[in-house]
Order: C-alpha cells, then structure tokens, then sequence
C-alpha cells in the first residue's frame, strides 16, 4: 500500500485556548485532534480543534466544537473514520462526527469528576476507557447508553487508563497515590468496599488490580504500554524521572482487607531517566521503534528518549523548546517514523522531525 508524502514541520496557532492532549488520526496521515480549554482550563469553554496538515510550512485549521467545559483529552474511533471523543472537566464524555453539525452524535454524564484520560481499544475497536479524578475508569461502547463497567480503581485522582496493546483485556491506570495499576476485565468486576466496611476491604478480592506498581513517591501523571514488548510500561510524573517497568517481575504481597488475601505487587524498573526540570505530564512511546519514547513537561520542552544508552553514556536523544508554557500533551505519528507533534498551554502545535 503506497503512502502520502510526510508532511513537513508545522507550526499552528490558536489563540484563546490552551492545550491539553493531542491525537493523531488513524485513518489519516496527516490528521490531529486536539482537545484545548480556555483560562488554561481553570474555569470557562472548552474546543476541539481539527487540524490538517498540508504541503505548506504550517497546519490548516479545520473545523472546531465547543463546550460549556474545558476539554482534557481526545481520541479517535478505531471503527468509523469521522468519529472521536472527548473528556471534559465537568465529568461528561461526547462523542463528535466530524461529518456532522456542531452537536455531539452521543453524550455520557456518569463521572463525578474531571475526565483526564480517554482511550480507544485496538483490539477490540468497539470499546474505550475513561479515567476520573472521581478514582474510577469506566469501560464505554459507541452504541450504548451507559457505561459498561466501573472500575473503583484507585482511592485518589485517576490520570491516566489505557488498554492494552497486546491483550484486549487488559488496563493500566496511574494516580496520585503513586501506583500503576493492571486490571484483568476477565475477572470478576471490581466491587467498591460495603457501606459501613472497613478501608481497603473489597467484596470481590479477585477482582482487585491483578497488579499494583510503586512507581514513585508521588504523583504518577502519566504512563504507556510499549508496543512491541508486552508487559513493559513507561511512567511519569511529580517526581520528574521517567521510569521504564517489566511487569512481568511480580510477588506476591499481603493484601488489603481482611483474610489469607494477597495482591500482586511490584514491577522491575529497568530504566531510570532523568533530565526534565519539572514533573512530565505525557510519556508515549514510538510506534516505530521498540527503546524510544517522548516526553512532555511542564519544563515547557518535549523530549525524546532511548533506554538503550548512547555512545556518551545518556538516555536523552532530543529536546525541543520552542514551547512559552506548559507542554503538556504528545503524540509520535503513526504513519511516518520520527514525526512527533507536541501541544502546551502557549496555545501552540508544533509538528516536527526527531
């Protein structure tokens, strides 16, 4: 199958609202979505934009939504071309057309909280999860009503939940209680503690994280699947590093609650990578290639990583700071290896070459 030419770097400003996550079409070489909120997302509208890129030295704006809230992140069907979702801070989900008028096709309002992270199965195209600052990820289909599942997955604010890309039934989440976390939706759903019961108590152990990683001593912002090895997460957050984990080293630990209950705990953290002044916000690795990785943080630069040291002894391949404020969303391009797009609160969409 014959490709499109790689579009060049591109440059696209768009004043009035800030960035918060970008998605690369995948269906089409050469378009994003990007989810942006005004004041910086604090109060007032959100926007997705709908971004072309051309054979010119810029972006082409497309078309553009608004909502009564800001948006948090995008994501694009994996079935139907025109299609996508967003997360918005007042806990409701839409789901948009781009074929169509200015009104969502579907909207979900069951979160209590800020949606902060949306993604849409691979495997099992008809699906996708949200994560809350409410501690749950829901599991949602395009064609229903309601959510499908509910995942009280962590205590405090959920970041991040993506699918698996190698096991359809699989999810990992990170939050600000410092942990990944990896649900099996085979098992039983995971039950909330009674009324009235103790902490930490479930109902269902089984249906507990099949896997609970300290990944650091604060907040983990962020985290993602590699592509091409399964089991092996990168995370970020608070603590500025960028952590790689096999998962796959587990023991077994006691668990909370009550009885002979144990929970999977652990997580070999193969790479420690530091460099980035303040806490990274995105990590996403290349689809391209299995040891590389972006970052984006609210240094105000998106870099790039190897976990396989260079000839000077460094994980660090690239930075780009053309950025005046937060960079805070990433995306590496499906189509063509080494095209990386980053989206900060400077209202800017850089596209560029590593």
């Amino acid at each position: 199958m014959n490709r499109p030419p790689p579009p060049p770097p591109a440059l696209l400003q768009t004043p009035g609202f800030a960035h918060y996550s970008l998605a690369w079409s995948p269906f089409h070489s050469t378009r994003l979505a990007l989810a942006s909120a005004a004041n910086y997302g604090l109060v007032g509208n959100g926007r997705l934009h709908l971004v072309s890129l051309g054979p010119g030295p810029g972006g082409v704006p497309g078309l553009s939504y608004d909502t009564q809230d800001g948006l948090y992140d995008v994501a694009w069907s994996e079935v139907h071309e025109n299609q996508l979702v967003t997360a918005s801070g007042d806990g409701s989900i839409r789901l948009w057309d781009i074929m169509l008028n200015d009104l969502p096709l579907r909207a979900w309002q069951e979160h209590t909280r800020e949606v902060f992270s949306l993604d849409w199965s691979n495997l099992q195209k008809d699906l996708f999860v949200s994560a809350s600052w409410d501690g749950t990820v829901k599991i949602w289909s395009p064609e229903r009503p309601h959510s499908l599942s509910t995942l009280h997955a962590h205590r405090a604010c959920v970041y991040q939940a993506l699918f698996s890309p190698h096991q359809p039934d699989t999810i990992a989440t990170c939050s600000t209680d410092g942990t990944l976390k990896i649900f099996d939706l085979r098992a039983p759903a995971y039950a909330a503690p009674a009324p009235g019961g103790a902490p930490g108590s479930f109902t269902a152990p089984l249906s507990a994280a099949a896997l609970t990683v300290p990944a650091s001593g604060t907040e983990v912002l962020a985290l993602d699947w590699n592509k091409y090895r399964p089991w092996v997460l990168a995370s970020a957050g608070v603590d500025k590093a960028v952590k790689v984990w096999d998962c796959r080293m587990v023991k077994m630990g006691a668990g909370a609650g009550t009885g002979a209950e144990q929970q999977a705990v652990g997580g070999l953290c193969e790479t420690h990578m530091a460099g980035h002044e303040y806490a990274v916000r995105r990590v996403q690795w290349s689809p391209h290639r299995p040891d590389v990785l972006a970052t984006a943080s609210y240094d105000m630069t998106c870099r790039v990583w190897t976990t396989t040291p260079t000839a000077a002894g460094t994980h660090l391949l690239y930075i780009h700071d053309p950025h005046t404020e937060f960079v805070v969303g990433c995306g590496w391009s499906l189509y063509d290896d080494g095209l990386l797009a980053s989206c900060g609160w400077d209202s800017r969409l850089n596209v560029f070459r590593v």
